[in-house]
């Protein structure tokens, strides 16, 4: 998601907090529509997890701070933690941790592939660009509410990397020229790690390798 569909967002949720604020009744208690402000919190909720995570301040303190009960206060204390993940976003200092660890990792794996291409290890280094390219799918996956699992016979199996390219399609994640580019460097992989060396060059693979990159950075987490 860009940054200004976070922006965006965070509008949302905090005119949803002023839509509950109107219903409050003139009492002591403060309470507030009940429906409206499960909405509100359910919805902020998942906002803050999906782009801060479960262990960043804006989600603790939103969790515990805006308990389950339909009162006033806790929409005033929800409105000022969502104001403060606004202004952080709208001012550009908001990265995701999660963005930045798969950043680092990724980086190691493919400085790591390129040094086994130098050494002409292209079959190994194939592998490990693939495999770097299907975790990237996989944490896209999780970013833009793509399920990365089936259950099958009443256990939950991952899915493959061909059905995450293809429902990332659908939601528009990335447009076609990716997703072709996508299913030719899956492919590539595939036939490393089944041993069909004789099917692919190592320009081929060097063309993945700087194509792997191109397209992580294109498509951040």
């Amino acid at each position: 998601m860009k940054i200004e569909d976070l922006s965006k967002r965070i509008d949302e949720l905090i005119s949803m907090a002023d839509n509950v604020l109107i219903t409050t009744t003139n009492t002591v208690l403060r309470t507030v529509n009940l429906e409206g402000y499960n909405s509100f919190r359910t919805a902020s909720l998942s906002f803050l997890k999906n782009t801060f995570g479960e262990t960043h301040p804006y989600y603790e303190n939103f969790n515990v701070g805006v308990r389950a009960i339909a009162s006033a206060a806790y929409v005033e204390i929800g409105r000022g933690i969502l104001k403060a993940a606004k202004d952080e976003i709208d001012k550009g200092w908001f990265v995701t941790v999660r963005g930045i660890v798969s950043a680092e990792i990724f980086s190691d794996f493919l400085e790591m592939a390129d040094y086994l291409l130098l050494e002409g290890y292209k079959d190994a280094a194939a592998v490990m660009i693939g495999s770097v390219l299907e975790e990237h799918l996989r944490q896209l996956c999780k970013k833009h509410d793509v399920h990365i699992e089936i259950i099958k016979n009443g256990k939950n199996k991952p899915k493959k990397a061909e059905q995450l390219k293809s429902e990332l399609a659908g939601k528009s994640v990335y447009n076609i020229v990716d997703q072709q580019n996508v299913t030719a460097w899956l492919a590539l992989r595939n036939k490393a790690a089944h041993g069909k060396y004789n099917e692919y060059t190592i320009k081929q693979v060097e063309l993945m390798h700087q194509g792997v990159k191109d397209f992580i950075s294109r498509n951040a987490l």
